[in-house]
């Protein structure tokens, strides 16, 4: 249970002290002045747009509605209700500042004023310290919004697995027309990284971009041409230009490593820590080490697997110290191969400058399913200003404050349009983003950044919703075309002065046609090109840019379904021979999984007990290796009353099981005493 603890760890990743107070009796300041305008809160507010009206649900560890910018609980308060899972019968004061954090985001209106200050919050308490959660209590706060009658549900934690009880409690919740939004979480970058509830289909799950200029620093490092990842450090400074010099080990940084070496004018790579048991080599001594020998740039690679954010400014520095050069931090991993592959004429460059709409390394990526994309969208999760306990502001970072600038926009639209629907907020929010690049000046794939960084004046002035926002299609071998609808709406104004662009592989051939409202999109592969690939349609409309990212799954097998009463039956196509396929069909409504296995001598089927989507997840053995294939199927056809025991025991088991406790109740279960 991670997300609860996002500001613990990422503030002190972020260099700035938890529950710092940036107040005094002769200084008054305005927070939350980066994030929220950039987001473009500001176009709505000229119209009076400020949440008035919406009710939204923040499932933490309460809200301190005592805090001046948050003040009040019960019907004339900013918090108009909630519940305190933790302690019953007592209001659901915030002791830890998470929550607080979060409602500051979405809805202060004081000092600080967040993205709809005038919106109401209901304050569900399910954690007391942070550190954790239980899941029937995320699913008992989701349930109680539900009754409470909220607009908008934000869940800034989770569990870092897929739970299908918080699934289908989600999945209630927009039935009843709720807008959910959750946060992906804090364990990026590497994949898969997202767990409930930020696995929901149909939710919002987003990630983190930086926001403002000053806190935007990025860095790129190449080796001989090869690019490496790096983080700059807190507290390092920018560059103009790149620098690109000779690379040096100069082992740990200390001031005897540099003794015999010169390193003057070079870019020096260091190991952190020491070795030296107990010894405190801080990234400030390294830095001033190397920029003493006459260094102009320093990395310092981990000491353990993975990669870290440094801090060059902390409270142990001398009184005098400032950074003098640019210094970067690097996976263990990629740090051991550089030292092992330098030489005497290895070149490396070094550039760190700003770039706001970068997407932070801890922000969790996916993907969760070969059948959707998440997460959805990012915003602003890095150094975001927000209200804290006790009347305090804090400096915090972590998708657990992005998530509720989502939430504060979805507020600003359904106050402009209190008939749109959850789904419809949905595409508004998702296909009115701005583009998010990598320090290369290359889009972020779909698992990092979903459709792109939020943009609330866009969405605010946008005309056209567009369904599906994204979309996922499987292409094969025998099947080289898809064929997918994109349904329009309009708001307002008419289809007049409306184009397509596509955006993707080359081999890919599209074609397009507008009947009515609907978009007919055809995409054809022209080439034999197997595997994953991205790409989007561009729809422009009345001054807007809309943007619906799309997967293909291109795969040289297929997998094909048919439907009898309960029964699905599967056949599988490849080209060459195979052995052995593993079926795994998954409900949509909330993951959960049955498997069945196949060869090509032995037909496959498997019961399902519920109308809905399910998704087909093929793996094939053939003589060489394993291949996908994808397909789903609608179900609509099945009566509601079918029972199951759902206890985990084929279904083909169940007679025997049902004999045998018949004979345990005639004879008797013998014991040992």
């Amino acid at each position: 249970m991670k997300f609860l603890v996002f500001s613990l760890i990422i503030l002190i990743v972020g260099g700035f002290a938890l529950f710092q107070t940036f107040q005094s009796e002769n200084e008054i300041r305005t927070y939350l002045d980066k994030s929220v305008p950039y987001i473009g809160t500001d176009i709505p507010r000229m119209d009076g747009i400020d949440g008035t009206g919406i009710r939204i649900a923040v499932i933490d560890t309460g809200v301190d509605f005592n805090h001046p910018d948050l003040f009040g609980w019960g019907p004339d308060g900013k918090v108009v209700g909630g519940y305190n899972f933790i302690d019953e019968g007592k209001p659901p004061l915030d002791n830890n500042g998470h929550g607080t954090m979060v409602a500051g985001v979405i809805a202060a209106d004081g000092q600080a004023v967040g993205v709809a200050p005038k919106a109401k919050i209901l304050a569900y308490k399910v954690s007391e310290d942070g550190e954790g959660v239980s899941s029937d209590l995320i699913i008992r706060a989701i349930e109680k919004a539900i009754e409470d009658d909220v607009d908008i549900i934000n869940i800034s934690l989770g569990v870092n697995k897929t739970n299908s009880k918080i699934e289908r409690a989600i999945n209630l919740a927009l039935e009843k027309e709720i807008f959910v939004v959750n946060a992906a979480g804090n364990d990026g970058p590497e994949l898969h990284t997202i767990g409930s509830p930020g696995r929901n289909q149909d939710s919002v799950t987003v990630g983190a971009t930086y926001n403002n200029l000053t806190s935007s620093l990025v860095a790129t490092l190449e080796v001989d041409g090869k690019p490496f990842t790096v983080i700059p450090m807190v507290g390092s400074p920018k560059l103009e230009d790149p620098i690109t010099e000779k690379i040096i080990f100069a082992g740990y940084g200390k001031v005897e490593d540099f003794e015999d070496l010169n390193v003057k004018d070079a870019i020096v790579i260091v190991e952190r820590g020491s070795d030296v048991e107990g010894e405190l080599l801080y990234f400030s001594i390294k830095e001033s080490n190397a920029a003493d020998a006459g260094a102009k740039a320093m990395i310092v690679y981990n000491n353990v697997a993975g990669i870290f954010l440094g801090e060059l400014i902390h409270e142990f520095i001398h009184p005098d110290y400032s950074p003098q050069i640019p210094t970067v931090s690097l996976d263990r991993k990629e740090g051991l191969e550089i030292i092992e592959s330098i030489k005497e004429e290895n070149v490396a460059s070094l550039h760190l400058f700003y770039n706001p709409d970068f997407v932070v390394h801890f922000s969790s990526r996916g993907p969760v399913s070969p059948f959707y994309i998440k997460p959805d969208i990012v915003a602003p999760g890095a150094y975001i200003n927000t209200t804290q306990n006790n009347a305090g502001y804090n400096f915090t970072s972590g998708t657990s404050f992005a998530a509720p600038h989502v939430s504060g926009a979805a507020a600003l639209l359904l106050q402009k349009n209190p008939q749109l629907h959850h789904h419809e907020i949905k595409s508004l929010l998702l296909t009115t983003v701005e583009p998010v690049s990598d320090a290369y000046g290359q889009q972020f794939a779909l698992h990092d950044a979903g459709a792109g960084r939020l943009d609330i004046g866009n969405a605010y002035g946008a005309k056209l919703i567009i369904m599906p926002p994204n979309f996922v299609v499987n292409v094969s071998s025998d099947n080289l075309v898809s064929e997918r609808q994109l349904k329009l709406k309009l708001i307002e104004g008419t289809l007049d002065n409306f184009d397509v662009e596509f955006q993707g592989p080359e081999f890919i051939k599209f074609a397009h046609i507008l009947e009515g409202d609907i978009l007919q999109i055809k995409m054809s592969m022209t080439e034999e090109n197997f595997g994953d690939h991205e790409g989007k349609i561009i729809i422009n409309h009345e001054g807007t840019r809309y943007t619906i990212p799309f997967l293909i799954h291109y795969t040289q097998s297929s997998i094909s379904i048919s439907q009898q009463n309960q029964k699905l039956s599967f056949d599988i196509f490849y080209p060459d021979e195979w052995s052995f396929a593993k079926i795994s069909v998954i409900n949509s409504k909330d993951g959960k999984v049955e498997t069945t296995t196949m060869t090509p001598n032995k037909k496959a089927t498997i019961e399902i007990y519920e109308n809905s989507e399910y998704w087909i997840d093929a793996k094939i053995k053939t003589n060489e290796n394993t291949t996908s294939a994808y397909n789903t199927i609608e179900i609509t056809t099945l009566p509601e009353n079918i029972q199951r025991w759902d206890i985990g025991i084929p279904v083909k088991q169940i007679a025997i099981i049902a004999v045998m406790m018949s004979v345990v109740g005639i004879f008797g279960i013998i014991k040992r005493r």
